[in-house]
């Protein structure tokens, strides 16, 4: 890797925001889960809800406390590494960032304080509405936030004058297309991480045959998400996908590892990839596949990454437009391959515990445990695939991401702030990680008779 500004700048930035989504997904999933379980103690009165609710509330906490302090840390690498971007789209990519401040996270951070604070000072239906004024306002902000990347990746209600963009059309900001199947996307991504990290953890204590009472609840209702959910990112995922072909057919052919155009276009399932030289030593292929995941056609012809290559030089100028195909390729076949693995790993489990035979399987049990860092490694591969599939675009077809780097930011700096961060960062996940232990193994408490 040459280690440039750019460079460096960029690996700051991917390891920053992926660490900060990492904390996200899990809290846009469990405040829902949280909620659904207060409802349902709200409707009840069993106490056996509201002590899931308290014992899942805790390492909601922890992770969400992680999640702001790392998000905070975002906004300001805009002005820090990124300013020639700031100057040319802040006045458009600030509108949906500042909406997500101003409403969505202080609604949030006030409701939150609210919802652990006031557990016997307000009534049971109050605080059921401040928990679930919590999760839709979670899931709010990640629509504002998503706003601003889908300008990014899709930019849409702007002009182009003296340098700058500007603004001609705010509604288009969250009426663009890309938005929604982003969003769709990522809120249920976000939902089925909370329901494998609530199986993960209820499988703990069915395997230690500990309380049994809240595990087996708390496993069902992580269960049914995680079936619901995983089936839903898939088909979600197939649709976008779609999507790509018409707004972003570079990713689209980047991420299939496909130089030429074909018709009918075949979907490679392995291949030895030479960017170099624009061709795949090896490859292993399903004939037709691509054309009909993309256009549900047998004969539809896909473009190939040379073919369009050609088409952005003569519409956008001289320029290398093809993104690291290599990481495209595998990042989208681990998302998938994890997919379609959680997905038969909900389906058994499901199978198991309609037979009552749950906790007589360990092994099925142990699965779900171990399995619990994949859907992370899904997040963390699809999100890669989002960002650097757009390359070399940060304002795609507008702005270059070497044209939006600081121009007066040394190198060395940006070497000293990323050790830092990486430092600060791991300091803080050891922390989280060591927090989240603490509550699991001391339990839920006493389980009521």
């Amino acid at each position: 890797m040459d280690y440039t500004v750019l460079n460096l700048a960029r690996l700051q930035f991917g390891i920053i925001l992926t660490y900060h989504f990492w904390f996200v997904a899990l809290t846009l999933g469990l405040s829902i889960l949280i909620a659904l379980m207060e409802t349902q103690y709200f409707r009840t009165g069993n106490n056996r809800y509201q002590l899931m609710v308290k014992f899942w509330g805790k390492l909601f906490l922890v992770n969400y406390a992680v999640g702001i302090v790392t998000g905070l840390v975002n906004e300001f690498q805009f002005g820090m590494n990124w300013s020639e971007y700031s100057r040319f789209a802040g006045s458009v990519f600030g509108l949906p960032v500042a909406f997500e401040a101003l409403t969505a996270f202080f609604v949030e951070s006030v409701a939150i304080g609210i919802w652990v604070y006031s557990w016997d000072k307000i009534s049971r239906r109050a605080h059921l509405a401040v928990i679930w004024l919590v999760a839709l306002s979670s899931n709010y902000s990640a629509f504002w936030i998503l706003a601003a990347n889908s300008f990014m990746q899709h930019p849409v209600g702007q002009v182009v004058s003296k340098g700058q963009v500007e603004p001609v059309e705010v509604t288009a900001l969250i009426t663009n297309s890309y938005l929604y199947y982003q969003y769709a996307h990522t809120a249920l991504a976000g939902l089925a991480v909370a329901g494998y990290f609530i199986m993960a953890v209820s499988a703990y204590y069915l395997l230690q045959q500990t309380h049994l009472a809240i595990s087996r609840w708390s496993f069902k209702i992580g269960l049914v998400c995680a079936l619901i959910s995983t089936s839903l990112v898939v088909s979600s995922g197939h649709f976008y996908n779609q999507y790509l072909a018409y707004a972003q057919p570079m990713k689209l052919a980047a991420s299939e590892a496909l130089w030429k155009t074909a018709a009918p276009a075949p979907f490679i399932i392995f291949a030895v990839i030479d960017q170099d030289n624009s061709r795949n030593v090896y490859q292993l292929a399903l004939p037709a596949g691509l054309s009909v995941l993309t256009y549900n056609s047998l004969n539809a012809p896909v473009k190939g990454m040379n073919v369009l290559q050609g088409e952005y030089v003569k519409q956008y100028g001289p320029g290398y437009y093809i993104p690291a195909v290599a990481i495209l390729f595998w990042s989208f076949r681990i998302m998938v391959g994890i997919g379609f693995w959680l997905l038969l790993l909900a389906v058994v489990n499901c199978w198991y515990w309609r037979k009552n035979r749950l906790e007589a399987c360990p092994a099925l049990l142990r699965a779900t445990m171990w399995s619990l860092p994949l859907p992370y490694v899904a997040i963390t591969t699809g999100w890669a695939m989002t960002e650097m599939g757009r390359q070399p675009w940060l304002v795609y077809g507008l702005l270059l991401t070497e044209k939006g780097v600081s121009k007066i930011v040394p190198a060395a700096n940006v070497w000293i702030s990323l050790f830092l961060y990486i430092t600060i960062y791991s300091g803080v996940a050891l922390a989280a990680v060591y927090i989240a232990r603490k509550i699991i193994l001391d339990g839920p408490g006493e389980e009521p008779q």
